[in-house]
């Protein structure tokens, strides 16, 4: 009931907009859905209404496609330490092993190892396609070292896409210079267009060699935000709107923002939860500000979905951030080991591995996310979630004692819909699990009817099915929504027959910020 009563003010949020926003952009690539007027931007499985050299941009970026996440890479490089803005919901670090969260690197680099080091990952690690700036500070706020990388990067391995992430204050002043070292994606963090509110998050900004505070802080940085996504927009630029969720400070408020990012031109929004854990000392976790629970953010999403795609697997990488989203693999090329590698960028051997990944991607959409309504089966109301554990690939290939997150997605006659990834904490530790870290995974995935694994032990499993949680192996490394989909027409079916009785079960899940365990 907390979801539906949540969905509706976010809802009713949406409703009562000031109409201070101009029509929607007619973006190119972006097509609304008739019947369910979600748009169509590429986050899903194919390419649909997208064009082609819209589709080129996205189909192997992890973050812009929900589908490459499964199968592509990417890597940041800590090149831009300094911030021009304070954001309350941020501390950073830059010697940091430990957490999880935007804004924390192991080491800052200079342009030169930054090429280095993205020469032996893009070696090491073929599907590594993307290359991000986003911190630990601002990639804008430093931009010597953000475009002598590019460039670097540019000239050593000209097959990978350039990414960087910005706050957007000083946007405006450096889109000739994006367009022109061709970077073709742009995430911008935008919490707000409402500057009484953006004061609450953004005590201070420093523009223009001044320090600005409060309310007339937050009012340039939202007009050069605004100012910069419409004039990267306008060139061609795919962007992203990142806006992180603070309950009871802007959670209504960024329907708003949702309607002024997609009448700009934006490609993708992502809604992410509030991280406010006091450990990490921000301003927000110490003063005890909490994230928003599953069911909110998933509310809140759905209230926004409509001319613009809504993100749902985004992990919050760090700024140094290698490998597969959900994946971490930065120890394995700090600049130490990195500067032990002998190696040489092979441009045709990356290319013949992504080939064939390309090829096996393209059999496993051929074989579609099935409906059950077109397989026969009668539409039914009923619902749930299932969690899934993989090592992505698109694949159920993770051991339930070794996952450290579940992608949960919600089950309909209408298909699988991602809800989004959330983390766990490891129960296997040493060989041998932990009833507590067992405890606190059922709190986390409480709300779902069933997990889905590649393989699990007697006790987790009992643990499991006493608490109402169907434990499913029978689809060890079989492709996720086809899987899940299948055993939710058996399950219907049992329903149907009444060997069992649907039981809707509980959305309060812990909040989404408490990652002290996993960080």
């Amino acid at each position: 009931m907390n979801a539906v009563r949540g969905r509706g003010k976010y809802v009713t949020a949406a409703m009562n907009c000031q109409e201070m926003m101009r029509p929607v952009t007619e973006q190119e690539g972006c097509a609304a859905n008739a019947r369910t007027g979600q748009a169509n931007c590429g986050s899903t499985s194919g390419q649909g209404e997208l064009p082609n050299e819209i589709w080129d941009k996205v189909k192997k970026h992890p973050c812009y496609s929900e589908d490459a996440h499964h199968h592509y890479a990417r890597m940041h490089v800590a090149v831009a330490p300094a911030c021009n803005i304070q954001c309350n919901y941020c501390n950073r670090k830059y010697d940091c092993t430990n957490e999880s969260r935007p804004g924390v690197v192991s080491e800052k680099l200079t342009p030169e190892q930054a090429v280095r080091k993205v020469i032996a990952v893009a070696t090491t690690i073929p599907q590594m396609t993307v290359l991000g700036i986003a911190g630990p500070g601002d990639a804008l706020a430093n931009p010597e070292k953000t475009f002598k990388t590019f460039e670097l990067v540019a000239r050593a391995a000209p097959d990978i896409q350039l990414c960087l992430s910005t706050n957007g204050l000083a946007l405006p002043d450096y889109v000739d210079t994006i367009v022109n070292a061709k970077i073709d994606h742009v995430t911008i963090t935008i919490n707000m267009i409402d500057p009484e509110i953006g004061a609450k998050i953004h005590p201070w900004i420093f523009f223009n060699h001044k320090r600005y505070t409060g309310v007339e802080a937050a009012r340039i940085l939202t007009d050069r935000q605004l100012q910069g996504l419409e004039m990267l927009s306008n060139r061609g630029i795919l962007c992203k709107i990142n806006s992180v969720m603070i309950p009871n400070v802007n959670d209504e408020h960024l329907v708003e923002v949702n309607k002024a990012v997609t009448s700009r031109g934006a490609f993708l929004h992502n809604i992410m939860p509030l991280i406010s854990a006091p450990a990490h000392g921000t301003v927000f976790g110490l003063k005890g500000q909490r994230g928003p629970t599953p069911q909110e953010l998933k509310a809140l999403q759905e209230a926004c979905e409509g001319q613009i795609t809504m993100m749902r697997h985004c992990r919050q990488c760090r700024a140094d951030a290698v490998g597969l989203l959900g994946e971490d693999r930065r120890e394995e090329f700090n600049m130490a080991q990195v500067m032990k590698m002998n190696v040489r960028y092979d441009l045709e051997k990356r290319k013949t591995y992504q080939k064939r990944m390309e090829d096996e991607r393209a059999s496993k959409v051929t074989v579609g996310q099935p409906k059950l309504t077109e397989a026969g089966e009668e539409v039914s109301e009923i619902t749930l979630r299932v969690a899934v554990a993989t090592k992505d690939a698109g694949l159920i290939n993770e051991h339930f004692g070794h996952a450290k997150e579940f992608l949960v997605y919600e089950l309909s006659t209408s298909g699988a819909k991602l809800i989004g990834p959330r983390r766990v904490q490891e129960y296997c530790q040493g060989g041998y699990g932990e009833e507590d870290k067992l405890a606190a995974i059922m709190r986390d995935i409480r709300d779902c009817h069933a997990v889905f694994v590649a393989k699990i032990g007697g006790c987790p499993k009992s643990n499991l099915i006493q608490a109402g949680i169907e434990p499913v192996d029978q689809f060890a490394h079989e492709l996720i929504e086809k899987s899940i989909i299948a055993w939710f027409g058996a399950y219907l079916g049992r329903v149907k027959r009444g060997e069992i009785q649907h039981v809707q079960r509980g959305e309060e899940a812990c909040h989404l910020e408490d990652r002290s365990s996993a960080a």
